[in-house]
């Protein structure tokens, strides 16, 4: 069997498959082809999701790389393509800036400069840019816009990895932060298998750079795909590792606080009141590091979302009362207010609308599930628009009130990315 054979085999189009890896069609088809082999990092990605080992994708591509000698990487005879890539990286790079206004303070030569850095494949401008783009991620309202800029930067990345003459940690541990934002980008458009092919590469990247807090970060974030499926035990077997590996980290930074925060939601999910407490209370923990704890890109976890997270745990587990009161003052905060984060202001209006369902409250129900539905359809999010649905599923017998009837016919109509 060959790389084509097996792809047909799983129910991909070469096109689907091209998508799934960030990768032109065309690209693919060469691979198949045999005139080009794909690079090392792109493998890890092909064997994820042909569903085989290193050892047995090697096989698949033996077949085809007799049919004649290349250079990997390198396509013979094959026509160049129409523009510079570097130079259209270059320029979406710096317009997706512009318009997000994140780095205005950034003179236009270092911007340059720094586009520059990745060209030439230098570990430190890969994390900067890298740095850059989370801070672009956080700032969109509709985040499915960065995209673009991140398969670009994935593209770039890749090259340099491949033309490194052997492959350096600080390059390793660029290409893991960037497959979790890569991953962050799909979870939220509900590509919940994308999500965990690029979380499970940036676990492998990171094992093998030896960062064991990007590798705990990137098991943290797999199991958010498993906890929204509702795989509550997987989640915190996962999570059980990611606290090991945050264990063999920088104690001074905040990772072991956020696997401990996560870690509640898993046991909320499994209805075990205490462990969950417990999580909570290890994660408060956090309040003591220093503000060097936090990275502001694949580890932002600082505490401040803590009374938001415990009152989601608290509806989770049914005490509407202790949920109540930790989501209402939550709201308050001005991290929260209206204009800030969509999604995290989002995910507490939801919580509340549930808390008005299990009481059988139409008016709670409506007043904040509605504010929500408005942020999903301004923000785009595949996050909140999931949620949304999942809080008709509480609706029960309040269906029959019109107001309710009304507003589950709106969230039905949301698109879904």
């Amino acid at each position: 069997m060959g790389l084509a054979e097996r792809r047909r085999a799983l129910g991909y189009s070469q096109e689907k498959l091209a998508e799934l890896l960030g990768v032109d069609r065309t690209t693919v088809g060469r691979w198949e082809s045999g005139r080009v082999a794909p690079q090392p990092p792109q493998r890890r990605r092909l064997a994820v999701a042909l569903e085989v080992s290193l050892e047995e994708l090697e096989f698949l591509l033996k077949p085809l790389r007799t049919t004649g000698p290349s250079t990997p990487g390198r396509p013979t005879n094959y026509p160049p393509s129409a523009g510079d890539p570097d130079e259209m990286i270059r320029r979406e790079f710096l317009r997706i800036l512009t318009v997000s206004g994140v780095l205005t303070a950034l003179p236009v030569e270092e911007a340059e400069a720094l586009t520059e850095g990745v060209q030439r494949g230098l570990s430190a401008d890969f994390a900067r840019m890298n740095g850059h783009l989370w801070q672009v991620y956080q700032l969109a309202r509709s985040k499915g816009s960065v995209y673009p800029v991140v398969r670009d930067q994935l593209t770039t990345l890749n090259e340099a990895l491949a033309s490194s003459s052997g492959t350096t940690p600080p390059l390793l541990s660029a290409a893991a932060d960037l497959f979790q934002l890569a991953g962050e980008l799909a979870f939220d458009s509900n590509q919940y298998a994308d999500a965990a092919a690029s979380y499970s590469l940036a676990a492998s990247v990171s094992k093998d750079a030896g960062a064991y807090d990007l590798w705990a970060c990137a098991l943290v974030r797999h199991a958010y795909v498993d906890m929204s499926e509702q795989r509550y035990s997987q989640a915190a077997q996962m999570l059980d590792l990611a606290e090991r590996l945050a264990g063999r980290g920088d104690t001074a930074l905040s990772t072991r606080y956020w696997v401990a925060s996560v870690q509640a939601e898993a046991y909320a999910g499994l209805d075990d009141l205490i462990a969950c407490e417990r999580a909570l209370d290890r994660a408060e923990a956090v309040r003591g590091l220093s503000t060097n704890g936090v990275n502001s890109g694949w580890l932002r976890f600082d505490g401040t979302r803590l009374a938001e997270e415990r009152g989601a745990r608290y509806v989770q587990l049914g005490r509407l009362d202790l949920a109540e009161n930790t989501l209402r003052n939550a709201l308050g905060q001005e991290a929260l207010a209206f204009g800030q984060s969509y999604r995290r202001r989002g995910a507490v209006l939801i919580d509340l609308a549930a808390i008005g369902a299990r009481r059988r409250d139409p008016e709670q129900v409506v007043a904040y599930a509605r504010e929500a539905l408005e942020l999903a359809r301004s923000s785009k999010s595949g996050y909140v628009a999931r949620r949304l649905r999942t809080l008709c599923d509480e609706f029960g017998p309040l269906s029959r009130d019109h107001r309710v009837a009304e507003l589950g016919a709106e969230i039905a109509m949301l698109g879904t990315p």
